[in-house]
């Protein structure tokens, strides 16, 4: 009998060890994802991974916190690939580590409790070859990192975190007093106004080498050794990889962009914690670059910078990647901090397109539906279906088109009560960025700084923006600049100060069933700027005395 028991026993072990039937990382059904899509586009494979697991402390893991499993990672995902893939277990524990390199047909598990805690010892994270920013630079190696895969997943209720904190500048104005001063104590040094905290000396040089953005000038790796220290990673960083999901963990506390799948077919990110502080420059969430065929469903974001960010390379380095973001279905999240809930920019040189967004929410964001570029970036953002979006308190704009992004904060931008059309004409050129067939319904903001910003450029006026069954509440109206084919369609605006909508240089400007009021005007809708101006306001339901016309504006192309 005890022979029998033993020999079971055996079996029992060998069944679980050994590599079964292939099976999607996680069993999920899709939650309607699908539904009410307007373009066509296939369903996104989800990884399909080995049936055979193992524990990070089979290969010498250690989660107390203090002991570095940087090896315990490397061997047990080579074994897992090695053994045609699987499934590693972190289990609860606090697992301290260096940089995390995946391999395919691999999904790392983290149980409840987990925390795979990401080392701040810089000396950990080589410099390497890679892109961000839209730019081909170098950079320290991301926390977690791979090229050149499929089937790749992360899953579980466990936590990730990045140690962002050992790599970032801090302004001194987004820290109360007491936190300023406990970083100062902490050591590094502060810029000659005293108005910036850095964690080096050397991440100095290199941050006020770059002026607004974050990838330094330099022809060779030895040059970017020297401020090596400055060049923090994004924290999750996938490229060229097919089949890739993230499902359940938090990811926190990253040095730049929090995830960064990049050049990668069938993204599924869903049911995600995604956190920064709030205080964190260049703290995206998500920023989901020159990617086919995604699903970004079921997450919540807190973050630094913008939360839901598409992109697909900058300038002449993304017109000769080639490769625009394209088939993605993002629904059902919530966003809590952020300088943009959902963002189209600035790097968008490759296009954007077929990108559909519903039922989210967002509440605090700097600006909640956000498209930026600018002259030199080139790229068509195009075929954008925006639905089912509630937002509150965003302090600038809940709708923000500004293709003169100069790289700020939305709110250090120019205000939207000085901006006038800029009259330069400059030749139309494949550096022209061109943002067309947009689309927007159904959407509530209240309590915004303004209600909405429009800003195309002279030579590439927005094209065909749809705005639909919105209600839009302010301090102060919408600005609407340089725009060609802009429908407004059972829209309402109130606002304490000024007119609900200004349109400046304007042409094939559609209102109708247009209502809202002013705290201090009867005049509803204002219309300015050149002879060229084109604006049909015969179904918008407004009076002769809500209705404004500048005096340079040719009458008779306000149709009444």
């Amino acid at each position: 009998m005890k022979s029998y028991i033993v020999a079971l026993s055996i079996a029992i072990l060998a069944a679980c060890s050994t590599p079964q039937k292939d099976q999607p990382a996680v069993q999920s059904a899709d939650d309607g994802i699908y539904d009410q899509i307007e373009f066509d586009m296939p369903r996104v494979t989800e990884p399909v991974i080995p049936n055979y697991e193992v524990s990070l402390s089979d290969f010498g893991g250690v989660g107390d916190g203090i002991t570095l499993n940087s090896d315990a990672f490397a061997k047990a995902i080579s074994h897992l690939s090695e053994k045609g893939g699987g499934k590693l277990i972190v289990p609860r524990g606090i697992w301290l580590t260096g940089p995390i390199t995946l391999k395919s047909n691999l999904n790392i598990h983290l149980e409840s409790g987990a925390l795979i805690q990401f080392s701040a010892d810089k000396e950990l994270y080589p410099l390497i070859a890679t892109s961000f920013e839209g730019l081909e630079t170098y950079r320290c190696i991301s926390p977690i990192n791979g090229i050149n895969l499929e089937n790749i997943s992360i899953t579980g209720q466990g936590t990730i975190d990045g140690a962002g904190d050992a790599w970032r500048a801090v302004k001194k104005s987004k820290m109360s007093p007491s936190q300023w001063n406990k970083l100062v104590k902490s050591g590094g040094i502060l810029s000659e106004d005293g108005r910036i905290w850095y964690p080096s000396e050397e991440y100095r040089r290199g941050s006020e080498g770059t002026g607004m953005f974050n990838v330094p000038q330099g022809s060779s790796k030895e040059e970017f050794e020297k401020i090596k220290d400055f060049l923090r990673p994004v924290m999750v960083s996938i490229v060229k990889s097919k089949n890739v999901m993230l499902d359940g963990p938090t990811f926190q506390n990253s040095p730049a962009w929090n995830l960064h799948p990049l050049m990668c077919e069938n993204v599924i990110l869903r049911n995600l914690s995604i956190r920064n502080p709030w205080y964190s420059q260049n703290g995206d969430g998500l920023d989901l670059e020159s990617c086919k065929n995604s699903l970004v469903y079921n997450n919540v974001f807190d973050v630094g910078d913008d939360a839901i960010c598409i992109k697909s390379g900058k300038n002449e380095d993304g017109r000769k990647r080639g490769m625009p973001t394209e088939n993605a279905i993002i629904k059902n999240n919530i966003v809590y901090h952020g300088h943009g809930g959902f963002v189209v920019g600035s790097e968008m040189s490759g296009g954007v397109k077929n990108i559909h967004v519903s039922k989210c929410t967002f509440m605090g964001t700097d600006v909640g539906l956000r498209f930026k570029s600018t002259r030199g970036r080139g790229g068509v953002v195009e075929n954008i279906y925006i639905s089912d979006i509630d937002m509150t308190n965003i302090p600038t704009e809940p709708i923000r088109f500004n293709l003169f992004y100069g790289g700020q904060s939305p709110v250090l931008e120019e205000d939207q009560e000085q901006a006038q059309p800029d009259e330069e004409m400059v030749p139309v050129t494949e550096e022209t960025p061109s943002f067309k067939d947009i689309y927007i319904k159904n959407v509530t903001a209240i309590n915004s700084g303004s209600a909405g910003y429009f800003q195309g450029l002279p030579e590439m006026n927005l094209k065909n923006i749809n705005i639909e069954n919105v209600l839009l509440d302010g301090k102060k109206g919408i600005s609407m600049i340089d725009a060609d084919g802009v429908t407004f369609k059972n829209v309402k605006v109130t606002v304490r100060k000024g007119n609900p909508l200004v349109a400046y240089n304007v042409k094939n400007v559609k209102v109708e069933n247009f209502s809202g009021s002013s705290e201090n005007t009867a005049e509803l809708v204002k219309v300015l700027g050149t002879k060229t101006a084109d604006v049909d306001l015969s179904s918008a339901g407004l009076e002769a005395s809500e209705i404004k016309i500048g005096s340079e504006v040719e009458a008779s192309k306000v149709k009444l």
